[in-house]
């Protein structure tokens, strides 16, 4: 399928805290129409499609060129919701729903026949979130079933934090964006794998593995990337999140050098003034407050007159899994590379 090519993506304003019902309406009404919405959760903004329809969800797909075996996440507005789309409920999933959803943790549970196989990118699981974000919640609500919504950006691509990130990248693929503001959280929710024997992070997110342990117990954590056919969750791609311009990480207080103009996102102290063609942009010392400024920050300098860019590593400490994560895989060079 290719993605639509409408002259103009709609962008329609949406109060995240009270959106307007009309509004709400006309997006269920794309919605129901097999076509997509771009909307804002407290992550990232995502790519909705009613995710019980396979043509629907089929152009979400199209709209990022992203490969057919990286499955989407369903958003779901409630447990019952949840548990119509998977064949159990383990008490794994039941300890981690009561703590952390409505949030920023998806759940990959063994799937029932109704989710379509494109969905899943043909595998057996299904990974599930209900998001915090009233907007979110709204749609799902107000279509009565879930949506398939991976980030609202092209594949691979950095991840998109702002409705005009959304446009850069889908304007003229898409209908219709929803513009409810920056996104508070800004990076991609925690996803624990539960259809296992034991429970396994499978991409680090908001939700740190040492909050899922104490409702958990033991907790696999190691580095995962996506092989050959469906991968068992959306973002294990060893280039991921990644700018244009070439990104290169390095440990904070090293020389920064190389072509010119760079972009240099600092961490910590460092000089107050940058080297020559060198453009310091200063991030946040929490990881919270890190994560949220990252994408936006990184698509603030992918694009000329920046060459590369080069982000000081933040501390190897806990609750900075996340960020590390999505730096080494925007870091990753392409495979053409």
């Amino acid at each position: 399928m290719t993605p639509s090519t409408s002259a103009v993506t709609r962008v329609l304003k949406v109060d995240p805290r009270w959106p307007d019902p009309a509004v709400l309406r006309e997006a269920v009404a794309v919605l129901r129409s097999g076509e997509l919405v771009a909307f804002p959760t407290e992550t990232v903004y995502g790519l909705g499609a009613d995710g019980l329809d396979g043509d629907a969800v089929a152009r979400i797909y199209a709209a990022k060129d992203r490969p057919s075996t990286n499955p989407l996440i369903l958003h779901v507005d409630g447990l019952p919701m949840a548990r119509r789309l998977c064949r159990v409920w383990p008490e794994a999933a039941v300890r981690l729903a009561e703590a952390f959803w409505p949030g920023p943790l998806t759940l990959v549970l063994p799937r029932r026949d109704l989710v379509p196989d494109v969905v899943t990118g043909g595998g057996d699981t299904v990974a599930l979130r209900m998001p915090a974000h009233r907007v979110a919640l709204s749609l799902i609500g107000l279509l009565g079933r879930p949506l398939a919504a991976p980030s609202a950006n092209l594949s691979e691509r950095v991840s998109p934090t702002r409705a005009e990130h959304v446009l850069e990248d889908l304007e003229g693929r898409i209908p219709l964006v929803l513009d409810g503001g920056p996104t508070a959280r800004g990076l991609e929710s925690t996803v624990v794998d539960l259809s296992g024997e034991a429970p396994r992070v499978l991409r680090p997110g908001p939700i740190p593995p040492a909050r899922l342990r104490r409702l958990l117990g033991p907790l696999e954590t190691r580095e995962i990337h996506g092989g050959p056919g469906a991968a068992p969750s959306p973002g294990l791609g060893l280039r991921h999140y990644a700018p244009r311009v070439p990104l290169d990480l390095r440990a904070a207080g090293q020389p920064v050098s190389g072509p010119c103009p760079t972009a240099w996102l600092a961490f910590g102290e460092a000089p107050e003034e940058s080297p020559q063609g060198v453009t310091r942009v200063s991030m946040p010392p929490d990881p919270e407050a890190y994560g949220a400024r990252l994408y936006a920050a990184l698509r603030a300098v992918d694009q000329p007159p920046y060459r590369r860019i080069v982000v000081d590593l933040p501390p190897a400490a806990e609750g900075w899994e996340a960020v590390h994560d999505r730096l080494r895989r925007a870091a990753a060079k392409p495979a053409s590379a």
